[in-house]
């Protein structure tokens, strides 16, 4: 049985390929690691408060291992510090990354290569999948989960709970699963959960962020969970 670490986001594709990982007798998930901005104290580009977080791999009950990041790292200093934490799982016998990444092709073989740098093997239980039917799939099972997080135009999704009508809501173009960056969420309950994230929406802001040279600055729409 490959000893694992799993890359949690808190999110509902996350949430499934963890669900399908678990059911799989070649591998056991030590931990979920989770980005964290170390100046916030919230998750990487979703927005959510690391206290919800920690309610939330406690009701897993699989330990959390956090990777706390400057609030706008560049590539050299994210790398640097997965790097770091990822050669210290490695002691431990982690022998596996799995990742709940569904067809963006660039960035799987950008985890793939980097993993292979330090000896890790990267591993994808959604790949390839029809994203409509993975959002299915997941609601199907009974999981709930919220919009935290939209790219701007899309303002009214953002902290609306997803259902099957979420999917024919959604304008042309956008994927189902957000998988573009669309837009990210936070699971809050279903069958794994011990018992439900309890919370209540706060503020909403808009948030833009640099871009590449000569691209207009990007624009997200974040609400925020607070916990009760």
């Amino acid at each position: 049985m490959a000893l694992s670490v799993f890359n949690w986001s808190g999110g509902k594709d996350s949430c499934l390929a963890l669900h399908h990982i678990l059911q799989n007798q070649d591998f056991e998930v030590k931990y979920l690691l989770t980005t964290v901005n170390d100046a916030y104290h919230r998750v990487n580009m979703h927005g959510v408060r690391e206290s919800l977080l920690i309610q939330q791999t406690n009701s897993l009950e699989i330990p959390l291992h956090q990777v706390r990041l400057p609030e706008m790292p560049d590539m050299a200093t994210y790398e640097q510090e997965m790097n770091q934490h990822l050669m210290q799982l490695k002691v431990e016998g982690i022998t596996h990354a799995i990742f709940g990444d569904l067809f963006l092709a660039d960035l799987k073989a950008y985890r793939e290569s980097k993993l292979a740098e330090i000896g890790l093997i990267a591993e994808f239980p959604l790949w390839n999948r029809d994203t409509r039917e993975v959002l299915k799939e997941f609601l199907s099972l009974g999981y709930r989960t919220i919009v935290v997080c939209a790219q701007q135009g899309l303002e009214d999704f953002c902290g609306r709970i997803i259902d099957e009508q979420f999917m024919d809501d959604l304008p042309p173009g956008i994927d189902p699963c957000g998988e573009n960056g669309e837009f990210h969420t936070f699971v809050f309950d279903g069958p794994m959960f011990k018992k439900p994230i309890d919370f209540r929406l706060g503020e909403k802001v808009f948030k833009t962020f640099p871009s590449p040279a000569g691209e207009s600055p990007q624009g997200y729409w974040y609400v925020d969970l607070i916990e009760i």
